[in-house]
């Protein structure tokens, strides 16, 4: 059985994983002795509290086209099904090493691209009448995201 996602789904999912980066970031934080990376860690946190806040905008602005359910859904499984999707594609818990900046930067980095490459696939399955464009600005936040890791992790070489 073939399953057609919507924007509304995929902005479920999305805020699911920015709850769970933020949660990553805050628990890697904890982890760091030092104070400055300490403060970016925490920086990271609160800026995927705000993409979550961002998406739920986006989402609130959403069609009725782009909310429509795909299946037949009475029991509401699909928001639990979503739910553990985006828990165990990006930022689930699993062994990262968070014993050094470098470390975590990494993780975090891999977290992020793989954050990407599951909302690319996710574009294959929403039809664009429901909100398939739409997923471009989620990616565009992410590779910001790698973008910013990147720069830092750079600078911890140096």
């Amino acid at each position: 059985m073939s399953y057609d996602f919507n924007a509304d789904d995929v902005f479920e999912m999305a805020m699911q994983i920015e709850r769970n980066g933020a949660t990553f970031y805050r628990d890697a934080a904890a982890n760091i002795a030092d104070q400055n990376a300490k403060e970016f860690l925490l920086d990271l946190a609160a800026m995927e509290d705000d993409h979550e806040k961002t998406f739920a905008a986006m989402r609130k602005g959403l069609g009725e086209a782009e909310k429509t359910q795909t299946v037949f859904d009475p029991q509401n499984e699909a928001a639990a099904y979503l739910k553990a999707l985006a828990d165990t594609r990006i930022f689930f818990k699993k062994e990262m090493d968070t014993s050094s900046l470098e470390a975590i930067l990494k993780a975090a980095i891999l977290a992020e691209k793989d954050s990407i490459v599951f909302y690319l696939g996710m574009k294959d399955l929403v039809p664009e009448s429901l909100g398939q464009s739409r997923l471009d600005d989620i990616i565009k936040a992410e590779m910001s995201h790698i973008k910013l890791l990147s720069h830092r992790l750079v600078a911890t070489r140096s």
